[in-house]
C-alpha cells in the first residue's frame, strides 16, 4: 500500500506534521494559469499560448530554467519570452511581460491568513518558490509571514528538485518527514514526496486550509 507521504495531495490522518512549506504563485495568489491566460490576451495570442511558449518554445523554455535558477535576470528572461511571443504572431504589451503577469496575480488573503495562523501557533513556515521576476514578492512581507524564504533564483535550484526542499528543511531545522507542502503543481508535490514531505495539492483556500490544519494538528473550524 502506498503511504500518503509519497502520494501528492493525500493526507495521512494518523500522522501530524510539525512544519509547513508553502508555494507562492498559485497558492498565496490567484491561479498562475489565469495570469498567463490574461498575458496571452494582452499579447494578442490564443488563450494558453503564452504558457505553451514556456514549455514548447526551446529558447523561451531554456530562458525560464535559467531565470528560475538565478542564471538569467529579469531583462534577459523577458527578452527571450518576448521574442517567442513575436515569433508566435503576438505583440508585446505596453508594460513589461513580468509586470503584466504580476498585475494579474491577486493575493489570496485567505491563504495568507492561514500562513499567519500556522506561524502564530508556533509552527515553523518556509516559503519554497520558483522565481518569476525579482519583484513578484514585493506585495508581501516575507519576514512577517515566513521563518525562512527559499527562492529558486537565490539558491540556484528550482522545484521539483529535491534539493530545494532539503534546503528549506535544513534552514527550518526539521526533517522532510516532519513537513507538509502546499503547492498548486502536482510535479512539485511529487518531487517533495520523494523525501517524505506530505503534499496538499492546492486548488482553493476552502479545500486546502482544513487539510493543512489537520495535517499540523490544528483545530479545524466547523465552517472550514
Amino acid at each position: 500500500m502506498t503511504s500518503a507521504a509519497t502520494t501528492p495531495g493525500v493526507l495521512d490522518e494518523g500522522v501530524t506534521r510539525t512544519a509547513l512549506l508553502v508555494d507562492f504563485g498559485g497558492v498565496l495568489t490567484s491561479p498562475v494559469l489565469d495570469a498567463f491566460a490574461a498575458l496571452s490576451q494582452e499579447c494578442g495570442l490564443a488563450e494558453g499560448e503564452a504558457l505553451r511558449l514556456l514549455t514548447q518554445d526551446e529558447q523561451a523554455r531554456s530562458a525560464l530554467v535559467e531565470h528560475e535558477e538565478g542564471r538569467l535576470d529579469d531583462a534577459g528572461f523577458e527578452e527571450a519570452l518576448g521574442a517567442a511571443v513575436v515569433r508566435a504572431g503576438g505583440h508585446l504589451p505596453d508594460r513589461s511581460l513580468l509586470a503584466t503577469l504580476d498585475a494579474h496575480m491577486e493575493l489570496d488573503t485567505a491563504m495568507i491568513d492561514l500562513v499567519r495562523e500556522v506561524r502564530a501557533a508556533g509552527i515553523p513556515v518556509a516559503l519554497v518558490s520558483n522565481s518569476l521576476g525579482s519583484g513578484c514578492y514585493d506585495r508581501v512581507d516575507l519576514d512577517e509571514l515566513f521563518d525562512v524564504a527559499v527562492i529558486s533564483g537565490r539558491v540556484g535550484v528550482r522545484k521539483p528538485s529535491r534539493r530545494i526542499y532539503t534546503i528549506a528543511c535544513e534552514r527550518l531545522g526539521v526533517a522532510p518527514q516532519e513537513c507538509v507542502l502546499v503547492d498548486d503543481l502536482e510535479h512539485n508535490l511529487a518531487g517533495a514526496a520523494r523525501l517524505g514531505v506530505l503534499g496538499v495539492h492546492h486548488r482553493d483556500a476552502a479545500l486546502s486550509a482544513p487539510q493543512v490544519r489537520r495535517s499540523l494538528g490544528l483545530p479545524v473550524p466547523a465552517t472550514s
